[in-house]
């Protein structure tokens, strides 16, 4: 079946995404493992990206963790050290497809003040097609909701897309929905897939 539009997830498919890693440089593996386990951090983030506020989820948390209150709040004060830098290889393939007229959209669970953290360190964030956050539009992967809206919105039948994201559970339901998927895991298997559906040359998706 033809593509006629790529769908990239943002974080650990273009940008890198890792509060463990940089927890692990705060305080350690295991004083890490210990926080994780103890505080819903994770829990709290899927709540920003579902469109709470940013800075008051965070410092709410920490009231209810005074133990960790400080570790918690670095989640608002440092969070651009959580996604430290780019996937190089992902941000080409995405303009070379754009370079070569294949329209990408983006589909993220993001917040709405971290996606503007965000854009404002990786500008290419802002020259997608059409952006698709889960925090403007109320709703996340891998809700059903969230898909429907960009294919009402795009205009593009659910089988002439191409959706690729790192969570299983975002591709499965994408897939339900008649999408054609990618489980991204590296850039170069993304690249090869490109190539194979004829969206860009082996030298294009270099």
């Amino acid at each position: 079946m033809p593509i006629d539009a790529v769908v990239f997830d943002i974080g650990r498919v273009l940008i890198e995404w890792e509060p463990e890693r940089f927890y692990d440089s705060r305080i350690g593996t295991d004083r890490r493992r210990q926080l994780f386990a103890q505080v819903p951090l994770h829990e709290m983030n899927l709540n920003v990206d579902r469109g709470h506020p940013f800075r008051e989820s965070v410092y709410a948390l920490a009231e209810q963790h005074p133990e960790w209150s400080e570790e918690i709040r670095w989640w608002h004060g440092c969070w651009l050290q959580m996604v430290p830098r780019a996937i190089p290889h992902s941000v080409r393939l995405m303009q070379g497809l754009q370079a070569t007229g294949t329209p990408v959209f983006a589909l993220s669970n993001f917040g709405a003040e971290t996606f503007e953290l965000a854009c404002g360190s990786y500008p290419f964030l802002r020259s997608f097609d059409r952006t698709f956050v889960s925090a403007h539009l109320k709703c996340i992967k891998p809700e059903a909701e969230i898909y429907a809206i960009l294919e009402r919105d795009t205009g593009v039948a659910p089988d002439r897309l191409l959706f690729t994201d790192d969570r299983l559970e975002n591709i499965e339901a994408a897939t339900i929905r008649g999408w054609q998927t990618h489980l991204f895991t590296t850039p170069a298997l993304l690249a090869a897939r490109l190539v194979q559906a004829k969206l860009l040359t082996e030298h294009e998706a270099a």
